[in-house]
């Protein structure tokens, strides 16, 4: 591609060269440079990428985009601009030839309920013949191929990159989320989402190198309704009004209140040979009863969401209660098939926001007993794991406590922080730091209407010790453990 056409879409200054330059690749990963690159300059808060220009032209790349003055060598063409993140995200639409413009674009911001909410509406389009791709925490997915995930929203070319690909797959639609990094940093920039969605706000992500304050956070989630052409949103959520501020979309809303374009009444509670869920009556742009196999009230939002979105993509009552009654997310309070007399559940809760959230739901089922186990990463701020063991303590009739990723930290060491925490509680405890023994201590102690939660993991399927990842998946060692037990489970 020409470096003119490349710049189409982006305000710059060409401070060296020809805006002829023909271009083979972009990138902004100077180990990916090649003869003919051009390299997009990203100041990073980890490190700079102006600082490796002398590598990039020593591999022959021909063109960089730069936020700063440089000198380089004659022969590479040199252009300017204010922001390189905007640039790149401007840049890659161009280079990948705007793929989001064949597909029907679904954007998903909140604090809870993005990852849960993409599932479920790929289920519905995918089983109304909308052939849907996924952007999102755990995993992209384009067709048949699943690519584990390193950001909840990728780089800006890497979108762009899986659009095209979801194009050439036969995709007719991509459901993501839409993270306030993500929309902070660009990387979906060059996108008119056709859908933009709001779930919800709560403090998160407020650090040195994240969001300033919340108001900066709540600023960022916003961004999204500048640039798609219909917001929906939860009604009944305090921030929704200040997170519209300025929006440029129409808007549609979903929640309790009566206002609500969509609305959720007379929400019931179930529970069901080990598994717990949700009922609730739907009312306004579609009028049908619906059925959650999964637990909590937010259920209710999250289908809400999903619901509707897929309206507007005509997808009917039935599709709708077939795809809700059959979800499952990995490592989002996921029922894991043990006995019918008791519950086990694996869930990615690894802070005390929602590790509260998770059990004061499950507490709504009223369980014989509620047992949380649960351990917290090495090399992590050690007031995660005081808050966390109060939480347990106070809202779990018993806590296990065990190791998650220990890192370079001594588990033991781990343990004993949590145990500060939960000794602020009334709960029962007990500490196994080996995880499998921990799970088979669980399921060794597991009562007729139990509930017990296998918490901080997830979708995770590893446990790092020492600066290596081995292999360790929460769902295997419950069925390690049940493969080498004595257990009469009735499932």
């Amino acid at each position: 591609m020409i470096l003119r056409q490349l710049l189409s879409d982006v305000e710059y200054e060409l401070m060296q060269g020809s805006l002829d330059t023909e271009v083979s690749s972009l990138c902004y990963d100077s180990r990916k440079a090649s003869t003919g690159s051009c390299f997009v300059c990203i100041s990073g808060s980890v490190r700079d990428a102006h600082e490796f220009i002398p590598d990039v032209c020593e591999k022959g790349g021909t063109a960089l985009v730069v936020e700063k003055d440089v000198e380089v060598p004659e022969g590479v063409t040199v252009v300017k601009v204010k922001d390189a993140r905007l640039a790149l995200g401007l840049m890659s639409a161009e280079w990948f030839g705007h793929p989001a413009k064949e597909l029907k674009t679904i954007g998903i911001t909140g604090t809870k309920g993005k990852t849960t909410t993409t599932y479920m509406v790929k289920s519905m389009l995918d089983k109304s013949g909308f052939k849907t791709g996924l952007i999102g925490t755990i995993e992209i997915i384009i067709g048949d191929e699943h690519i584990p995930a390193t950001n909840t929203t990728p780089e800006s070319y890497l979108v762009q990159e899986y659009f095209r690909k979801m194009v050439d797959a036969g995709c007719k639609a991509v459901v993501m989320e839409v993270s306030s990094q993500g929309l902070m940093l660009h990387r979906v920039a060059g996108i008119m989402f056709d859908y933009g969605i709001f779930t919800n706000l709560e403090p998160d992500h407020i650090g040195e190198n994240e969001h300033k304050d919340f108001a900066d956070y709540m600023h960022c989630k916003g961004l999204l309704f500048k640039q798609c052409k219909l917001g929906i949103v939860n009604i009944d959520c305090e921030h929704t009004n200040e997170v519209l501020e300025g929006h440029t979309c129409e808007v549609e809303t979903y929640g309790y209140d009566e206002k609500a374009d969509l609305r959720a009444s007379n929400v019931t509670l179930f529970r069901k040979h080990g598994a717990l869920g949700v009922m609730y009556q739907l009312h306004g742009k579609a009028e049908m009863e619906v059925a959650v196999d999964v637990p909590g009230s937010f259920s209710v939002y999250n289908s809400l969401t999903a619901i509707a979105i897929c309206l507007h993509f005509g997808v009917d009552t039935k599709t709708i209660s077939d795809a809700l009654g059959s979800i499952k997310i990995r490592g989002r309070v996921e029922l894991v098939p043990v006995s019918k007399k008791f519950t086990v559940m694996i869930d990615y809760a690894h802070n005390a926001m929602a590790l509260e959230s998770l059990l004061s739901t499950l507490r709504q089922y009223n369980p014989r007993r509620l047992v949380c186990l649960f351990g917290c990463g090495g090399n992590r701020a050690k007031s995660r794991r005081y808050e966390m063991g109060e939480v347990s303590s106070k809202l779990a009739d018993f806590t296990i406590v065990t190791s998650d990723n220990p890192r370079f930290e001594e588990p033991m060491d781990i343990i004993n922080d949590i145990l500060i925490g939960i000794h602020k509680g009334p709960g029962e405890y007990v500490t196994v730091p080996d995880r499998k023994e921990a799970i088979k201590y669980a399921l060794d102690h597991a009562c007729e209407g139990d509930v017990i939660v296998i918490a901080g993991k997830g979708h995770e399927d590893y446990q790092e010790i020492k600066g290596i990842k081995y292999h360790m998946d929460d769902r295997e060692l419950v069925s390690e453990v049940i493969e080498e037990g004595d257990y009469n489970f009735e499932l």
